[in-house]
């Protein structure tokens, strides 16, 4: 999902809502989505979040409140938030957006079943961990 095929709905409104804190985006096939900074900040396509390949996944909590400090371009089918926990590695693709946008129920059914499978819960701080020298992040 990390780049743009022909076929992907390209965003023609992207809103930061910042109170509501969640991310409204218009595209090009007419579906609007809200997606939610925390969804955003626990799926960050990131090596930090997501590894390096399956089952390296880090689970994120403690994110409900995240923010959104700044949303900058990336060239012309991404873009790439600096959330208020600094975290600012992800970069979100067109296609990556609507994944999320359109997944959001089985998405957040997921998340809340790693949850419950690491015997933790969504406002539980992130543990400390040492950095694991890979330099992508």
């Amino acid at each position: 999902m990390a780049g743009l095929n022909k076929d992907t709905p390209t965003p023609q409104d992207i809103t930061v809502h910042n109170a509501s804190k969640v991310m409204e985006i218009a595209f090009s096939d007419g579906k609007t989505f809200r997606i939610p900074f925390e969804l955003m900040r626990v799926y960050s396509p990131s090596a930090e979040v997501q590894g390096h390949g399956p089952g390296q996944e880090t689970l994120q909590t403690g994110k409900r409140e995240v923010g959104i400090l700044a949303l900058d371009p990336v060239g012309n089918y991404a873009i790439q938030p600096t959330f208020t926990d600094g975290h600012d590695s992800g970069i979100f693709s067109w296609d990556y957006l609507y994944f999320l946008g359109d997944r959001q129920a089985e998405l957040w059914a997921d998340y809340e079943a790693r949850l419950q499978a690491a015997g933790t819960h969504r406002d539980a701080p992130m543990p400390e961990k040492a950095g694991h020298g890979c330099g992508s992040h």
